[in-house]
């Protein structure tokens, strides 16, 4: 035990050094090293000047707008598609987590939740988060209506359209944004598992990607009243969403938990009782296929892929993004064999999880270093988190609360520590005014759903399970018969 205590010291001692030294490849802030080659005549060449002459290079916009409308547009299709195979992995960790009695309904909650979000967004979601001059109330509410295409290549008959090559293409945004959209909803379905009906939690996915998000989402990343720059007061930094997509996601989960109630047996004779998750291979496979990626959820919201400058930018993201993981993976590793004398593999899962969550409000200005720290601490929140919750009798399957919440918050936080244009009052507030929001309509609409048509099975079908009780189909048909 001694021996566990002075390898977590001398760990965060080493991440502690490693914040506050320079970093080889970001640490030059004034000169770039002078790198020189010879010629065949044996004279030397310089290759690189100062940082100050060379900055303008790379920040330069390409010759031909038309290159980084390209590149941008090209940077949203593939980010958007690693974004999209998080989806697989909510599903596989989910499916992991939960009993065997209930993996088919995980499966067939997470491909109609996609579905339905790919839906809502087009139909109503993606004009309400970014209404443009069509606000219905001003920075509160955007417009209503169909989202439309760039015409067929960029043409009216024979006529080519007018069009805006300064950003991307319409549909590759549609498309990125959606991504972010279904994610929120994702957050949900882990947390609600075993013991929720199938039909009104997918209507309450129909409300949440169609009008919760996006009317949220629409504050910061819209143009509304939360945006920089709009009244200078309440403007806040949240890169790309610990707040607008993930503590949205861990606040409607937190209103259903509250609402639906434990498990049965859960919290039976005033203990807690473990009902362990019946796949570990495939949670650790979906966290695997999340921590990929969120590598194209944070490396996207860039959302410039036109400079050099914004290359690398990308690049830094994508690499604290992975530091971040990491550091909550270890954490969790550590702390949960010095605090029941044994390494947890969910609690490690979950803390890789959290510290991803945590890196996301500002993955750029932090030095690697500094992204592992964040992410530590996000694997540490979730360590903590779990049994407070339990003590709370919130039943939460898969940990997506202190994940998604507790360490979207922390994340959010922390901006101030990297970022010097973040002040913890705007952060404080931004988060206040989300969270209130989302936790009271979510509430809202859980309370109407349960009144109207129930959203909790029976006890008889949550005892047999709901593979069997909600879709007449076991996963492991096999197993179950001997």
């Amino acid at each position: 035990m001694t021996f566990m205590k002075t390898w977590l010291a001398a760990f965060f001692i080493a991440l502690i050094a490693m914040t506050a030294a320079p970093e080889a490849a970001w640490a030059q802030d004034d000169t770039v090293a002078v790198e020189t080659a010879e010629d065949p005549a044996g004279d030397v060449a310089t290759i690189a000047e100062t940082e100050t002459e060379a900055a303008p290079v790379a920040e330069m916009t390409p010759p031909n707008e038309e290159i980084g409308y390209i590149l941008t547009t090209f940077m949203f299709l593939v980010t958007g598609i690693l974004v999209m195979w998080m989806a697989a992995g909510f599903t596989m960790l989910e499916a992991g987590l939960v009993r065997q009695k209930n993996t088919t309904m995980q499966l067939m909650k997470n491909i109609s939740l996609f579905s339905i979000a790919a839906i809502m967004y087009y139909v109503v979601g993606y004009n309400l988060m970014y209404p443009g001059d069509g606000w219905v109330m001003s920075g509160y509410v955007g417009a209503f209506g169909v989202s439309v295409l760039e015409a067929v290549g960029l043409m009216d008959g024979d006529v080519a359209v007018e069009t805006d090559l300064t950003y991307a293409s319409v549909g590759s945004d549609f498309f990125f944004q959606l991504m972010f959209c279904a994610t929120t909803a994702s957050i949900v379905s882990g947390a609600l598992a075993e013991r929720i009906k199938l039909w009104p939690f997918l209507i309450f996915v129909v409300v949440l990607t169609g009008f919760i998000y996006p009317i949220q989402a629409s504050w910061k990343w819209g143009g509304g009243f939360l945006a920089p720059g709009v009244d200078g007061v309440t403007d806040f930094l949240d890169f790309a969403g610990s707040t607008v997509v993930h503590s949205t996601g861990g606040w409607a989960a937190l209103a259903g938990a509250l609402i639906l109630g434990p498990r049965l047996g859960k919290y039976r004779d005033g203990r807690v009782n473990p009902m362990p998750g019946a796949n570990l291979p495939l949670a650790t496979l979906g966290t695997f296929i999340l921590w990929m990626g969120w590598f194209g959820f944070n490396g996207g919201s860039q959302l410039y892929m036109d400079t050099a400058g914004n290359v690398a930018d990308i690049s830094r993201i994508m690499a604290n993004t992975n530091t971040a993981a990491a550091g909550g993976a270890i954490a969790a590793l550590i702390l949960t064999q010095m605090l029941y004398k044994k390494s947890d593999l969910t609690m490690v899962l979950n803390g890789a999880l959290a510290g991803l969550v945590s890196i996301t409000a500002e993955p750029l200005t932090p030095s690697l270093g500094a992204a592992t720290l964040i992410g530590a601490v996000g694997g540490v929140i979730v360590v903590f988190a779990v049994p407070f919750l339990d003590k709370l009798k919130i039943d939460d399957v898969v940990g997506a609360i202190p994940v998604h919440l507790f360490a979207g918050i922390w994340g959010t936080l922390a901006v101030v520590l990297t970022n010097p244009d973040a002040t913890l009052g705007k952060q404080l507030y931004s988060i206040v005014v989300v969270g209130v929001f989302v936790f009271v309509v979510s509430a809202v609409v859980w309370l109407i759903l349960r009144a109207v048509m129930g959203i909790r099975v029976s006890e008889e079908d949550e005892i047999n399970g709901l593979d069997t009780a909600e879709l007449g189909m076991e996963a492991y048909p096999e197993f179950a018969k001997g």
